[in-house]
């Protein structure tokens, strides 16, 4: 599924937080979704989580699953230097 994705990288990703530009963005395990039709992520902020971020090590402390990434659009992938 993402193999056909374009890919981004962490500084491309942080310009999607809602106050560059207008998308907002986050990535969870390498996957980016586009959260800016969600009430949450008003002005790129959710909590105490900024957009434009990866998120995958901050996802133990929410209160909810990574089945929550479901809802929103699948935009890309992020690139990780490993």
């Amino acid at each position: 599924m993402t193999d056909s994705l374009p890919s981004f990288s962490k500084n491309m990703l942080a310009l999607r937080n809602g106050q560059d530009r207008p998308e907002i963005w986050v990535a969870y395990q390498g996957v980016i979704y586009d959260v800016s039709g969600s009430r949450l992520w008003k002005n790129g902020k959710h909590y105490e989580h900024w957009a434009g971020q990866d998120l995958t090590d901050e996802l133990e402390d929410a209160p909810h699953t990574n089945t929550v990434f479901e809802r929103f659009p699948v935009v890309g992938t992020l690139i990780t230097n490993r």
